[in-house]
């Protein structure tokens, strides 16, 4: 009996369950603090995306409050983040340079693309899908991204004026066009090279406002993690800036922006390049989606509560959306917002309606204090918080943990910094499906030998022979199917061939063969063949319901026979010997 799909709607303000007014005055806190923390990042993330400021201070306006309406989870913030940027920096290459107005309009697009490809995500409930990237594949990944936006940020901090057409600078502008035009990046090695050719011209005030920033706001954030030491960070060094007069001095500053809130824009792009922004589309929901739900899940278990994860998709489907008719940058998943919310004392989503309040209040009446914002000051927040990106840490544990998954995970970082996020999504995929298949088709087989007591049975390599003669119970530890197949029937003859007696009886203990698909229908059945030309009889122990059904479907259990099904390997081995007239040990 078939039943119609039907589509469950998200409940909009779920992220606000839980909410009492006792805790009001922390949710207020909370979202003050979270607008401080918005504003810097979401400057500098824009810039890294190489569009305007206002950019990332949109975003944390009507997106961050859609994204609050329609999210299931209490805890997880919506706003740009790193990873997210640089990737739309690497999409938006391809079709306007930063600085050309028609790049604002691809980033409009983009985000459009994005929520379309979110709520396709959403209707068909494919959240599952985050479980396919691997903690490998991940960290290699964000590792690679947080080095490339890290290098980038400092050569916004060395303030070098530029110079080209001699020594490393025209070399890196020689192998800049031809990566370019082989891959499609603009190539991170050539990035270093202009870092390194950029520093005898490095302007030192620059570094002092970037280098004393980026301090600021490790030392807060080691000895004061509550204070909001992104702010107080670019506060002090506009200050300094503005008193010493480094403008006038070759210190870059943020400029003029416009003042008010976000009005209503549209994408003014032809339809055919939409279909060319859907894989940097893709690169980015994948992403969003991979650690959005591990955030979202990470959160729930600690708090104690529950978000579907689906929803969550929508959410940043509506605020993609919404970000591609106000100007603003995509949304995603901020691990660090969201512990800073959290050790903040917020609990609902109603610190970031509090957070949008703040901005929107900024965007009005403080858009000329920040025009005088030092760029390598935003240059020097940026720089440490894409520091935690670079899993260091995490590439130890894997390399003493599993060497194969330390491999995938540099595989993956160096696919970021030599083709860019765009290859390296695809790399990673594959890498995940490559390791996946890796392991489905060579699953943990078992010998079964008896205890002394006849209690219980040990499993044993495959390479141990039966202490029983005349009979092999086996064990195979997955679902039987085209990606295992091969492996099942050569260890099968293996077993039987290289048995130091004659084999009798096989015995295939099937607990965890749960499914089985024509291949490996087509298999056992060879298999079993093969055993009966050897006057072998095959018996199966512990198979569930659906693998019987299964096998009574591919009229397999006709060649096997009902009364070899046997509940337990207890029942097959007494079977075996009443059978033989082979003796029970004492």
């Amino acid at each position: 009996m078939s039943t119609a799909y039907k589509i469950q709607w998200p409940t909009m303000f779920s992220g606000f369950r839980g909410f009492t007014w006792a805790n009001l005055p922390s949710e207020i806190s909370a979202g003050i603090t979270l607008a401080a923390l918005i504003i810097p990042l979401n400057i500098g993330y824009a810039q890294v995306a190489g569009l305007p400021p206002v950019f990332g201070l949109y975003a944390g306006i009507i997106p961050l409050a859609i994204f609050a309406i329609f999210t299931s989870s209490r805890h997880v913030v919506g706003s740009p983040d790193a990873p997210i940027a640089a990737i739309m920096g690497a999409v938006l290459i391809g079709f306007a340079q930063a600085g050309d107005p028609l790049r604002m309009h691809y980033a409009l697009a983009l985000s459009m693309m994005c929520g379309l490809l979110f709520f396709v995500f959403w209707l068909f409930r494919l959240a599952f899908l985050a479980n396919f990237l691997s903690r490998a594949v991940l960290t290699g990944f964000i590792t690679g991204l947080g080095i490339e936006v890290l290098t980038n940020q400092i050569r916004r901090i060395l303030g070098a004026s530029h110079a080209a057409g001699t020594g490393l600078a025209a070399i890196a502008e020689h192998l800049h066009g031809a990566m370019a035009t082989s891959v499609d990046t603009t190539g991170y090695f050539v990035e270093v090279i202009a870092l390194f050719e950029s520093i005898p011209r490095a302007n030192l005030y620059s570094v002092a406002i970037g280098v004393g920033a980026f301090v600021i706001v490790r030392l807060m954030k080691k000895y004061s993690p509550k204070v909001p030491a992104a702010l107080l960070a670019l506060v002090l060094m506009t200050v300094i800036a503005a008193v010493f007069g480094l403008d006038k001095k070759g210190v870059g500053v943020l400029g003029s922006l416009p003042s008010g809130l976000p009005s209503l824009t549209l994408p003014n792009v032809p339809l055919a390049d939409y279909f060319r922004l859907l894989p940097g589309a893709m690169a980015v929901v994948a992403i969003t989606l991979c650690e959005a739900l591990l955030l979202v899940r990470s959160c729930s278990r600690k708090h104690n509560t529950k978000a579907d994860g689906n929803q969550v998709l929508f959410a940043y489907g509506m605020a993609s959306v919404a970000g591609g008719f106000t100007g603003s940058l995509v949304s995603g998943p901020s691990a660090s917002r969201t512990a800073a919310m959290d050790a903040a004392g917020s609990r609902t989503q109603l610190s970031s309606l509090v957070a949008a309040a703040t901005v929107a209040l900024v965007m009005v009446f403080f858009t000329d204090q920040l025009a005088y914002l030092p760029t390598a000051a935003l240059a020097g927040v940026v720089a440490s918080a894409v520091l935690n990106l670079v899993e260091v840490e995490e590439l130890r544990e894997l390399w003493h943990m599993r060497r194969s998954e330390f491999w995938i995970a540099f595989v993956c970082l160096l696919s970021v910094l030599m083709f860019g996020p765009l290859q390296a999504v695809i790399i990673a995929f594959l890498l995940s499906t490559i390791d996946l298949l890796r392991r489905a088709s060579q699953p943990g087989t078992w010998v079964l030998r008896e205890a002394p007591d006849g209690s219980h049975f040990i499993p044993e390599e495959t390479d141990h022979a039966p202490d029983i003669p005349g009979i092999i119970m086996y064990r195979f530890g997955a679902s039987l199917y085209f990606a295992n197949a091969n492996f099942f029937e050569e260890e099968v003859e293996k077993l039987v061939t290289q048995a130091a007696s004659p084999i009798k009886w096989f015995v295939l203990d099937a607990e965890a063969m749960n499914d089985m698909d024509t291949t490996g229908e087509e298999t056992l059945h060879q298999v079993m063949s093969w055993l009966a030309k050897r006057g072998v009889t095959v018996a199966v122990s512990r198979a569930n319901p659906s693998t019987t059904a299964l096998l009574r479907h591919y009229h397999l259990l006709e060649l096997i026979g009902e009364n070899r099904l046997y509940p337990t390997n207890r029942h097959a081995i007494a079977a075996f010997r009443n059978e033989t007239g082979q003796a029970t040990p004492e």
